[in-house]
């Protein structure tokens, strides 16, 4: 791949250092970083939050200053093509916006903020258009047509006209990819652009991207933490650690034969999709630098624990002056499944598919429209607020945002306790002897306990919020998306935490992820949503192995693998739209049916476009 590049270097970062001024002093951002990035090339940046990919990126547009940041070393020499090359470290701000979004352009991670609530998609995209190629109302008009068709929107005449919330978060991903491509730059600078997407709207931007690069010869700036788009996407690798590069080269090479130890570190703790095949349990990954750790299988028990039937949750729509009830969405529809005592079944599908709407109707968290849910031979429907208070000590939840569902002005030990003294379950010296017991369960210094959320990593917050969904001794925790926000390295360390625990303590899991590798490495039993139903659920190895529902199957080709000679094809990506799943008020759906295809192996045979 690397023999068809055309080796022009489009941009060369030389020895780049950036500090970010603070109260207690400055801190490095960056500390000393060279790579160049060639015409037709994708040069990944990998490397875990914090480790200086995304203060690279902004050095090269210039944006870092004005998020605190300065350039105090190096030099951007970028070459403009037919205005020579030009040191970006020292080009002043009028030169740098003829070269934003002109020359350069830069699809942000999080597509909401990258995009203005107030303005037209359309008027988003003809800015630059008018701004930089000076083209009149028409001509941009028709132009952000033309990209719009080229990132595969559809129907562009209607969207253009559209505001940016009224576009599902991958229709908004693809707005701001075609603004970073309306006036054909140099150089694209795509900073985690698939993060916050799910699995088949990733691999159709990911193809988009490669495509487009293919087409064009722009040189591409890849920056993820996710190690199977870059072995999907990679022409080169540099790999960051703590500000510095610690390692470059070929995709293959580094996936194959990678030298620094943290590239080894990086590449163990990467679930791979297909490590599990042959397996009947799941069981923790091998992690670096924990010699001692015992890695067992997770076999369970066939004793069910949770037994949810019929589960139907809808919410209201209204509309019109009085705000009357217009329509509902059909968010969880027919749901039924068994979770057994010590054993996981994972619930994957994409946004919108009703995965989280389950687990929070499971724990009344939403009141459910109808259906049956039985805990532990209690029937939790049936309950009035004072039972169901008290049917919660044995099911717990953790939510994706540990930051969001922690309280950042209590300590930590007052937070995993809270849920002690709520119940007045233990005394005083059994609660501080808990907490210890849970943080060192947890892997946390008790030194942690006066800490603030404030004060933590991602992952270390994550921690804490299994240590107080543990605080009670449940029987059912109820896992939503818990590491999908986490670094490679540190997901697979509460993976293992989480499992280690499950064998331990004999606890069950309903584990809520679009992370296929992730639940396949954790699930006992696996069910697939699509449209609020199940459209096809039984063992791991049923599942994934031998997948049977059309829209299983587009959801497994779809997933990027961590090795870069399993690459993805666009022709094989076959995926038709979701409809909505928002009906008028008479709309009676058909029941769900299912055909059992091998023992405990059942898929949907209602049609719901699919």
């Amino acid at each position: 791949m690397l023999d068809e590049i055309n080796a022009v270097p489009v941009a060369s970062i030389q020895g780049l250092r950036v500090e970010f001024q603070t109260k207690d002093g400055p801190v490095l951002g960056v500390e000393s970083v060279s790579f160049q990035i060639n015409s037709g090339e994708t040069v990944c940046i990998v490397g875990e939050s914090g480790s200086g990919k995304s203060v690279s990126s902004l050095s090269l547009m210039r944006l870092v200053e004005f998020s605190g940041g300065k350039i105090t070393q190096g030099k951007l020499i970028f070459d403009r093509k037919n205005n020579g090359t030009a040191d970006l470290a020292k080009s002043n701000q009028v030169l740098m916006r003829t070269i934003r979004g002109n020359e350069m352009g830069m699809i942000f991670q999080e597509p909401m903020t990258a995009l203005n609530p107030v303005f037209t998609v359309g008027r988003q995209l003809t800015e630059g258009l008018r701004l930089h190629l000076g083209m009149s109302k028409t001509q941009s008009k028709n132009r952000a047509i033309e990209l719009m068709r080229q990132v595969r929107i559809p129907e562009p005449e209607r969207r253009i006209e559209q505001y940016p919330h009224e576009l599902s978060g991958g229709m908004r991903q693809r707005v701001v990819i075609a603004m970073a491509l309306a006036c054909e730059p140099r150089l694209l600078i795509a900073d985690e652009p698939t993060t916050a997407l799910d699995v088949t709207i990733q691999a159709e931007i990911l193809a988009l991207i490669d495509r487009l690069k293919r087409e064009t010869g722009t040189a591409v700036m890849f920056i993820t933490h996710d190690m199977a788009v870059v072995a999907q996407m990679a022409d080169r690798v540099v790999v960051m650690f703590r500000g510095n590069k610690v390692e470059e080269g070929p995709v293959a090479e580094i996936f194959e034969d990678p030298q620094h130890p943290y590239t080894k570190a990086l590449l163990a703790a990467v679930p791979k999709l297909g490590e599990m095949t042959g397996k009947q349990y799941p069981e923790p990954m091998k992690l670096m630098g924990r010699p001692h750790q015992k890695i067992q299988p997770i076999s369970g028990t066939a004793e069910p624990l949770l037994e949810v039937k019929g589960l139907t949750t809808r919410f209201p729509v209204k509309g019109g002056f009085f705000r009357r009830l217009v329509a509902k969405v059909h968010a969880v529809e027919d749901l039924s499944f068994t979770v057994n005592r010590g054993q996981t079944l994972s619930l994957v599908g994409e946004s919108g598919c009703g995965k989280s709407t389950a687990g929070r109707s499971i724990l009344r968290l939403i009141e459910p429209q109808a259906g049956t849910i039985v805990l532990d031979g209690k029937d939790i429907m049936a309950m009035n607020e004072r039972k169901l208070r008290m049917a919660r000590i044995d099911m717990q939840m953790i939510f994706q945002d540990p930051f969001a569902s922690l309280n950042p002005q209590m300590q930590l030990a007052d937070q995993v306790a809270e849920p002690m003294y709520n119940y007045g379950l233990y005394t005083a010296q059994e609660k501080i002897q808990r907490i210890e017991m849970l943080f060192d369960r947890v892997e946390l210094p008790r030194s942690f306990m006066r800490r603030f959320p404030h004060e933590l990593s991602g992952g270390q917050r994550q921690r804490v919020a299994i240590a107080r969904a543990l605080a009670l001794n449940p029987k059912l925790i109820i896992a939503d998306e818990a590491v999908s926000a986490l670094d490679v390295s540190v997901q697979a360390q509460v993976l293992n935490l989480m499992m280690e625990l499950q064998a331990e303590m004999g606890l069950s899991f309903l584990f809520i992820s679009h992370d296929m590798a992730v639940v396949e490495r954790v699930s006992h039993h696996v069910g697939v949503m699509y449209l609020g139903r199940i459209v096809e659920i039984g063992t791991r190895t049923q599942v994934f192995e031998n997948p049977q529902h059309p829209y299983t199957q587009a959801l497994m080709k779809a997933v990027p693998i961590a090795n870069p000679s399993k690459r993805k094809v666009e022709k094989d990506l076959n995926f038709k739209s979701i409809p909505s799943p928002i009906h008028p008020l008479g709309y009676a759906p058909d029941p769900s049916k299912y055909q059992e295809i091998a023992t405990n192996h059942f898929i949907l045979i209602t049609d719901s476009g699919y």
